[in-house]
């Protein structure tokens, strides 16, 4: 006679109802951790749909307003910036001209948020310049690190002045932390925040993004970006920046779990992770095509890198979770 094994721990009692599964939930998703890119375009005159990006747009300065006011209504922790001038150069003028369409739209993004949301704006050259890498140039076609360090320093100024919250530095410079604080501070802008793309990786997952910015890259960023099969470097990367005094730290894409983890266990300050273009687009993709069920995919990738220790996600759908957030409560 057999005798039917009676398991003594139970991990599936915390699992028999949606009410205790909800009480005993470790980690939730909240509308005020999400921050929503934004992308404004200079030379349009109604908003830009982006194919390979279902639901997301180039703005107008008008639209941009739109959007900004609609993300403070859903409760959105911010917005981050990004501007896409009608004209480029080698060095990126239009990036720190305080007339360039970067620093206007702060300006309507600023005013359209009235304090409701943190206005995040991008410290980076890419978007300005005719050849579309972070940095400028130097004779042999190398980007210069300690020449761009120069460019940053004007930018976080104009950023600042136009009234972004919080710079995000995602060059991937070294010692872009340092002279970027240096100079917001030497022009009294002591409380602007720093939020470094700590552990930014050289990733096949930023494709849509280029459709996003109208990208003039030529050749690639793997000199200054991190290369996807290093953990460790970007954790080096992250002890540089807090040492430099960055008020946050972020991994991109948020999809290196195991990085951001480890980021997470180490750093006294905010954590952000940034889910990418290519991380939406294929969740969009497979929806689309029914291999997938849309809204559980979303909540589930988010709880994800909630799970691994970030604190804030940049994510192209905060303000759709921030309304299935209050349909929930």
């Amino acid at each position: 006679m057999t005798t039917t094994p009676r398991p003594y721990v139970r991990p599936r009692r915390l699992r028999t109802t949606p009410a205790l599964r909800r009480l005993v939930s470790e980690h939730r998703l909240h509308a005020a951790d999400l921050v929503l890119p934004l992308f404004v375009k200079e030379s349009l005159t109604e908003p830009a749909p982006l194919g390979s990006m279902p639901g997301v747009v180039q703005h107008t300065l008008d639209s941009l307003a739109a959007a900004v006011k609609e993300a403070a209504d859903a409760g959105v922790g911010g917005v981050m910036l990004f501007g896409i001038p009608a004209v480029r150069d080698a060095v990126g003028s239009q990036a720190d001209d305080p007339d360039g369409i970067l620093q206007r739209g702060l300006r309507v993004a600023v005013e359209a948020a009235a304090g409701r949301l943190v206005v995040m704006s991008d410290l980076c050259l890419d978007e300005f310049t005719d050849h579309g890498h972070c940095g400028v140039l130097d004779g042999a076609g190398r980007v210069d690190n300690d020449a761009t360090l120069v460019r940053y320093q004007a930018m976080a100024v104009a950023q600042a002045e136009a009234g972004a919250d919080v710079l995000g530095l995602s060059g991937m410079m070294d010692g872009q932390v340092a002279a970027c604080r240096e100079a917001l501070d030497d022009a009294g802008y002591t409380d602007t925040a720093i939020l470094a793309y700590t552990a930014k990786y050289a990733s096949a997952f930023y494709g849509p993004f280029r459709e996003a910015v109208d990208s003039e890259l030529q050749g690639d960023r793997r000199t200054y970006q991190l290369d996807p099969a290093n953990g460790r470097e970007g954790v080096r990367e992250t002890d540089i920046d807090l040492l430099e005094g960055a008020d946050v730290v972020m991994v991109k894409p948020a999809g290196n779990l195991d990085v951001l983890a480890e980021v997470a266990q180490r750093s006294e300050v905010p954590v952000a992770a940034y889910q990418v273009s290519g991380e939406y687009a294929m969740i969009e993709a497979a929806a689309a095509n029914g291999w997938i069920s849309r809204r559980p995919a979303i909540e589930e990738s988010l709880t994800m890198i909630k799970r691994a220790g970030a604190d804030i996600v940049l994510t192209y759908w905060a303000v759709e979770v921030a309304g299935w957030l209050k349909e929930n409560r």
